[in-house]
């Protein structure tokens, strides 16, 4: 019987012993194949960091910045800032989120990359921002941020959702938007798919036609068209400084479209993409949106102007077609639309079958 007693509590003594040391086990170094696992994961080629107290979430790809989702205090909408090339070069305008020089001052509501609407029940979307009066802000709508829905990091792609209200002055809610961004590196392409969902939950919602609309980017300097035109610019030390005669050393923009028309004769014009092509330093740009057939509107009408505003707008068809057409678009309370948007953008210059394959691929998805 003592010896039965002595081999049990030396059993005891061992398995005590063994859940010891696995508890310190668990509690020490991670096993292999977790360790395995946050490699794995930290080895994504696009990744989606979140940064709640600075409300953004930066799109990294191979541990570069590509763009920020971001949504600012100061900023009536959110919107992706800065857009940088697979080379580094930041070709989005500085102001009015940062300090710059040798930059225009107009337009403060452009801002990055953005998506938004001049005229929706009656109230100015695309225009608004801090330098509106205060006497006159009861015309203009705010869309406001909600929550990131989800973020998934990947090598071929990277997919955020994020979930934003179209507000009134009021605070009635006139559109709930569900947006999924879609990231990519594709041969030294990186691309940005805009899938917008609006819904309207309240009351009916009618996009009257506008000039103003509907996704649109503010590029910098050397993008723009070159102008003779005088106009207010940033000085050395940011300070709105007018300048009668322009320096366009540098600026190289030019817009080429699918029907091959160049230039600003783009304006007004329906077309499947534009391309608007540059050239800083070293390095060939080209910053294409390609449409889908999907939309409503499509082709869409192009916003496309030499001083930096590059935009699509296919509710807008009155001032476009001289008055020859007209889309009055509603959506009945309850009901929903969702509008397809690709961007482009590369370290060299994309060629029209580039982008017609490009085109054609983005409306079979």
């Amino acid at each position: 019987m003592v010896t039965n007693y002595a081999v049990l509590l030396t059993t005891k003594r061992i398995v005590t012993i063994g859940l010891i040391a696995l508890l310190f086990s668990c509690k020490g170094e991670p096993k292999k194949e977790m360790v395995d696992q946050s490699e794995t994961e930290s080895e994504k080629k696009i990744q989606l960091v979140e940064n709640e107290a600075e409300k953004k979430v930066d799109v990294m790809i191979d541990g570069k910045l590509f763009t920020s989702y971001r949504w600012p205090d100061n900023i009536k909408k959110p919107v992706l800032y800065p857009l940088v090339t697979p080379e580094g070069t930041k070709i989005t305008r500085k102001f009015p989120l940062e300090p710059s020089t040798g930059e225009r001052v107009d337009h403060p509501h452009h801002v990055g990359l953005w998506f938004n609407y001049g005229d929706v029940n009656g109230l100015d979307f695309w225009n608004n921002s801090d330098s509106i009066k205060v006497e006159d802000r009861d015309k203009y709508g705010t869309i406001v941020h909600k929550t990131v829905e989800s973020m998934e990091d990947g090598d071929d792609q990277a997919r955020l959702k994020v979930a934003m209200d179209w507000v009134a002055p009021d605070g009635t809610v006139l559109l709930n938007e569900h947006t999924t961004f879609v990231f990519r590196d594709t041969d030294d392409v990186y691309s940005i798919d805009r899938l917008t969902t609006l819904t309207a939950p309240n009351e009916d919602v009618l996009f009257k036609d506008n000039k103003e609309g509907m996704i649109g980017i503010r590029v910098t300097r050397e993008l723009e068209l070159p102008s003779d035109k005088p106009d207010i610019f940033t000085d050395a030390n940011g300070n709105p400084t007018k300048v009668a005669v322009l320096d366009n050393e540098g600026v190289n923009g030019d817009y080429i479209n699918a029907e091959g028309i160049r230039g600003l004769d783009t304006w007004g014009k329906r077309s499947n993409w534009n391309n608007l092509t540059s050239r800083i330093g070293e390095e060939d740009i080209s910053l294409a949106i390609i449409d889908n057939k999907s939309n409503v509107g499509s082709p869409t009408y192009w916003h496309s102007r030499g001083y930096g505003l590059f935009a699509a707008n296919p509710l807008g068809q009155k001032v476009f077609s001289d008055g020859e057409e007209e889309l009055n678009y509603e959506l009945k309370k309850g009901e929903s639309v969702t509008f397809k948007y690709r961007i482009l953008l590369a370290s060299k210059i994309l060629d029209a079958e580039d982008l017609n394959a490009s085109f054609l691929k983005f409306s079979q998805e």
